[in-house]
């Protein structure tokens, strides 16, 4: 143990003493300083260290080293000169020196352990047993695998003799031929069954210096071996079992890609397994939506869901239920019945469908395609409207999808679980209208049910009436609509009590209702019991960047009514319909999509311009005239013009009977309203026949 003396308090001194203090075979017997306070001294006497201002009384304890750090040559001779033969007087130079040298050997020491235990950690946490010896074949590596398949301890066999200490390793035998054994099996004491590979250790001249040995259990390994062998069998059995059901089964893996079906299946749907197998889940539908997709989202079981399959559209009925391991989702498997034996009773069950299709929402927001500012900004009015009771009124042209906000905002609001009620305006004739929207007592009028009926607003109690085309009510029906909206209670035809209705009103048009209302064609009051919440819905042609959204939902609806699998639209063809400026809206884009898809072969995936039916022809059977108009005006302001013409024209030639004109033009009279406040023809005089 080496004794050092410190003499110098500052920076050098405390940086020497916080280094000394930490070594094994060093140990510090003072610090000296003239200043009895320097941070050195300060420090000492926290260690425990005796310390002095005075040199003398520590250098008669004769030091083994003095480490001169005050940075004054004068006191570096003055200690030589009193320090006796067996005592070392360094410098600060070189005790600095000396500082970082040992800085750098602990530093790389530290380094050193640091890598041996990451080297250590790696060898232990290995499954592999491992065992290595040097060049005089004594053992230098014993790791944790291999003690506990040896049944040995590290420190029962660390530096002797392999030959010795462990038999049968061989090591001793490839350290002298410096030839490799590879994947040789062996049995242990215990019983226990290994593989092991043998590998000599050569240096950089290809001499052996050492051997390497790695081993491994195979009694694992055998019984896996077995295990896939039973694994094969059951699967074998499984298959058969499958394959011999009369229920045709679909498997799907957990990205809804098809993995298994049976000759049943091929049977039922007429699909081959090349054709299912390895194909997105709905493949083989050609009508209804994938079960196999919503369970694997749900990861809930579905039952009884009919839908039509295969190129031959076969009606069945499908029990689909998730694949779970572990509670881990592996896929889902589903039973398709074929439903030819009671076809007379599925088509009972459709028409029931039907009839209560009538008076349920089927669109919800989801079914709401679009992302332009404008049509974006009236989706979300609709969402806020949802959670409100208040009266909607939805504005836009015809074909922008009126009634699609309006089942989406029953089926957003706290309405949902009951009725969603119906009722067109302009269908139902004047005299048909009242009674159906506010029922009757018995004998109000000749024909009249025994007991009386119940109005729509009676039946959508609790939930939603839909009236479209608002306005086109009569002037007396206005009336008592007012009446509900304003009392929450309706009078039925031929009835003196009211009746009290909790029901929420989504009323749509097309007319401007202002118009009406200053041509006293519309009341004043109930356009302020409509309009509270209005909502315009903006026409296809103010959205054309929707459009190829929209027209590959319009797509994917037509495959499953066609039988089709069409996926894309050629740019082209994308161009196209994006160059019309789409008068009938959404409507009139669905009509030229069916005929396309109908253009199509039934193998082909994409759309193309070939396909479409020419939009410049369906312009022209609307508007067969176009007329030369004047220089610059768009597409959109020639179509108006020829369609106002167009109208006019026609309008005389039927001697001003609006029911003949809109015959011949092929609309509807409510639409001929339309367009005749829309041009302002029906205030102009040249109208006047």
């Amino acid at each position: 143990m080496k004794r050092f003396l410190i003499v110098g308090g500052g920076k050098g001194g405390t940086a020497l003493l916080r280094t000394l203090s930490e070594m094994d075979r060093v140990v510090v017997m003072g610090v000296v300083d003239v200043n009895d306070h320097a941070p050195a001294v300060r420090l000492a006497r926290e260690m425990g260290i005796p310390t002095g201002t005075d040199v003398t009384p520590f250098l008669r304890e004769r030091p083994d080293v003095i480490l001169e750090v005050t940075g004054d040559p004068s006191v570096y001779e003055h200690l030589c000169r009193l320090t006796e033969q067996g005592t070392l007087v360094i410098s600060g130079a070189v005790a600095n020196l000396m500082l970082q040298l040992i800085e750098e050997k602990e530093t790389w020491f530290e380094a050193w352990r640091s890598r041996q235990r990451e080297l250590d950690a790696i060898l232990n946490s290995t499954h592999d047993g491992m065992i290595a010896v040097n060049k005089q074949g004594k053992i230098t590596l014993f790791n944790r695998a291999a003690e506990r398949l040896m049944k040995m301890s590290m420190s029962d066999v660390m530096g002797k003799p392999v030959s010795e200490t462990i038999p049968n390793t061989r090591l001793d035998y490839v350290l002298k031929t410096g030839k490799r054994e590879l994947n040789r099996q062996q049995t242990l004491p215990d019983g226990t069954r290994i593989v092991t590979n043998r590998v000599p250790v050569t240096d950089r001249h290809g001499n052996v210096i050492g051997a390497v040995a790695v081993f491994r259990d195979i009694t694992e390994v055998t019984s896996l071996s077995q295990q896939v062998t039973n694994l094969e069998s059951m699967k074998s059995l499984l298959q058969a079992i499958i394959d011999s059901s009369d229920d045709a089964i679909s498997v799907v893996d957990a990205q809804g890609i098809g993995i298994l079906i049976n000759p049943a299946y091929t049977r039922l749907t007429g699909l081959k397994p090349e054709e299912v197998i390895g194909k997105p889940a709905d493949t083989d539908i050609s009508e209804g939506e994938s079960m196999h997709m919503k369970v694997l989202k749900t990861r809930q079981p579905v039952r009884g869901v009919p839908m039509k399959v295969g190129p031959h559209r076969k009606d069945v009925v499908v029990n689909v239920a998730p694949i779970i391991v572990d509670g881990e989702l592996k896929g889902s498997v589903g039973i398709l019945h074929d439903m030819s034996e009671i076809q007379k009773l599925n088509q009972e069950l459709e028409r029931a469908r039907r009839i209560i299709r009538t008076l349920e929402a089927k669109y919800t927001f989801d079914d709401i395609i679009g992302r332009s500012e404008a049509f974006i900004y009236a989706v979300e009015q609709a969402r806020q409207a949802a959670k409100t009771r208040a009266t909607v009124l939805l504005r836009g042209e015809s074909g922008t999808g009126k009634e699609l906000f309006a089942h989406a905002i029953h089926n957003d609001s706290d309405r949902k679980y009951h009725q969603f009620v119906r009722v067109n305006c302009a269908a139902i004739s004047e005299s048909l209208l009242e009674s159906e929207l506010f029922g009757y007592v018995e004998g109000a009028f000749t024909g009249a049910r025994r007991g009386g009926k119940k109005g729509l607003f009676e039946e959508a109690s609790g939930g939603t009436i839909f009236l479209d085309e608002i306005g086109e009510l009569a002037p007396n029906i206005q009336a008592k609509l007012l009446r509900v909206l304003q009392e929450k209670e309706v009078l039925r035809v031929g009835g003196t009590k009211p009746i009290p209705v909790d029901v929420r009103v989504i009323a749509a048009t097309n007319v401007d209702l202002e118009k009406a209302i200053r041509e006293k064609r519309f009341r004043e009051d109930l356009y302020y019991r409509l309009n509270v919440l209005p909502i315009h819905i903006p026409p296809l042609r103010q959205r054309k960047e929707d459009l190829p959204d929209l027209a590959l939902h319009v797509i994917k609806r037509f495959n499953q009514e066609y039988g089709r699998n069409v996926e894309t639209i050629d740019p082209h063809a994308l161009q196209a319909l994006q160059s019309y400026s789409w008068p009938g809206n959404v409507r009139e884009l669905e009509n030229v999509l069916g005929r396309a898809m109908i253009n199509m072969g039934y193998h082909e995936r994409t759309m193309r311009l070939e396909h479409l039916p020419p939009l410049e022809a369906t312009s022209r059977a609307v508007f067969p005239d176009m007329g030369d108009g004047a220089e610059g005006e768009t597409l959109q302001e020639v179509m108006a013009r020829v369609e106002k013409e167009t109208i006019l024209r026609t309008y005389r030639q039927c001697g001003g009977n609006k029911t003949e004109t809109a015959r011949r033009l092929g609309i509807s009279v409510r639409n001929l309203y339309y367009k005749l406040e829309r041009y302002q023809l029906d205030s102009d005089p040249e109208m006047e026949i």
